[in-house]
């Protein structure tokens, strides 16, 4: 039996997600948004997906491409993951080898790779060369049968909104998100700075729930926000939350997300998820408050190219 690497294809959609949720069942996608995420790549990010097949069945795939907000030039980035109970095949190697190797042709000078925080997992990044830097947490909040805390109200000067509710002019959206992702922890930081480009591949993204994305809003500004993506069926995913930094220390992030989540409960969605950097105290100590347990862990591991 031989293993194959090769870009993806429309039609390996649903192979795709499969393999995915079967190697991260606590990530969320569709088919459709894998589609939309690379047929709308920014040029600079030199996206690519690749498959591993195993005679006629794909057994791996990776996210290859460069971090192209990223005010420090080269940074590139692979997530390989194979399907379990099909590793050691020499997939995963080939994958990476694949990746690496456009990295390179396209002048990244740093490869990043999530690896999950099993003995396995990184024995094989470290084998590769790759060494460990921070961690994050997946979360798990049961929205079916879990006891959320009750909706908050909001305080005196606050009104909550829907991302729905700004569709004529997303604008504000897009600068608090700016503002909060300059400030998220990070080892490849991000500056958002294209508008348009925000609208294309945030605003417009098919797993972005407009209806259960919440807004705090302050004075007719806006504050807070909790992001919400879907699958369109059950499971839920909290993108980003974020407050500008005029608007922190007052509870708007904690406010935003509640509203989100019952919102999502109420839609019908029975399962939420949320990625926590392991050292950002606050949102770790919100999220449990929530009710989210930690259902997995990764590390962030690099390593250098050329």
């Amino acid at each position: 039996m031989t293993v194959i690497v090769r870009d993806f294809l429309p039609a390996d959609a649903e192979d795709w997600v499969r393999v995915r949720r079967a190697a991260l069942p606590y990530m969320v996608t569709t088919p459709e948004q894998v589609g939309f995420e690379l047929a709308n790549a920014h040029p600079g990010r030199r996206y690519r997906l690749l498959v591993a097949e195993e005679d006629g069945e794909i057994i791996g795939t990776a996210q290859v491409g460069v971090a192209h907000e990223s005010p420090e030039p080269g940074q590139g980035f692979c997530n390989p993951y194979t399907l379990p109970g099909r590793t050691g095949r020499g997939a995963g190697s080939l994958l990476l080898r694949t990746a690496e190797e456009h990295l390179a042709s396209v002048g990244a000078v740093a490869v990043y790779t999530w690896v999950l925080d099993e003995p396995a997992n990184r024995a094989f990044a470290e084998k590769r060369g790759y060494t460990p830097s921070r961690s994050a947490h997946f979360l798990h909040l049961d929205l079916a049968h879990g006891t959320l805390p009750s909706r908050q109200d909001p305080p005196a000067g606050v009104e909550l909104r829907t991302a729905a509710d700004f569709a004529d002019d997303p604008r504000p959206l897009f600068e608090a998100d700016a503002e909060a992702t300059a400030d998220e922890p990070s080892d490849t930081p991000a500056e958002l700075t294209d508008y348009e480009d925000w609208l294309q591949h945030t605003w417009n993204h098919p797993g972005l729930d407009r209806e259960l994305t919440s807004v705090a809003v302050v004075d007719g500004e806006v504050a807070a926000f909790s992001a919400a993506n879907t699958d369109g069926l059950t499971r839920y995913w909290s993108g980003m939350t974020g407050t500008r930094r005029a608007y922190r220390n007052r509870g708007l992030a904690k406010l935003a997300k509640s509203d989100s989540l019952h919102r999502a409960r109420t839609a019908g969605y029975t399962d939420a998820y949320t990625g926590n950097d392991t050292d950002n105290g606050p949102m770790l100590a919100i999220n449990t408050w929530f009710g989210y347990e930690i259902c997995a862990t990764e590390v962030r591991h690099v390593r250098a190219l050329g």
